[in-house]
């Protein structure tokens, strides 16, 4: 039997509020998702808005003591996609809860699985 080495949720979210055109309502959540899920941050996050056509958006990196939180986001399509990966276990559903009621939209894919050691 294989060792699980951490968890991964995958979740996208479309027609979005307009925190995701905000770099600080941005930091704000990736600060608050930590608290939610009981993950400590690993210094500060990094937020740049950047892209051509419709990829313009920004994408955030958070790395925590457990792996990553990362997160790209579309001003076009008013997309959020989200992954957050930890090698200590953690609520899918309540950072998906957190992360829909924040960017306000509809859930349209959502992925949780066990990521395995060799």
């Amino acid at each position: 039997m294989r060792k699980i080495y951490g968890y991964t949720l995958s979740l996208d979210l479309a027609d979005c509020n307009d925190n995701i055109k905000d770099k600080n309502l941005l930091e704000l959540f990736v600060s608050e998702l930590c608290k939610e899920i009981y993950m400590k941050p690993y210094g500060k996050p990094v937020i740049v808005h950047f892209g051509k056509g419709h990829t313009t958006g920004y994408s955030l990196v958070q790395l925590i003591e457990t792996s990553s939180i990362t997160g790209h986001f579309t001003d076009k399509h008013r997309t959020a996609h989200l992954d957050i990966f930890s090698c200590k276990k953690f609520s899918p559903s309540k950072a998906t809860k957190f992360c829909k009621e924040y960017f306000g939209g509809n859930i349209v894919q959502k992925k949780y699985y066990k990521r395995l050691m060799k």
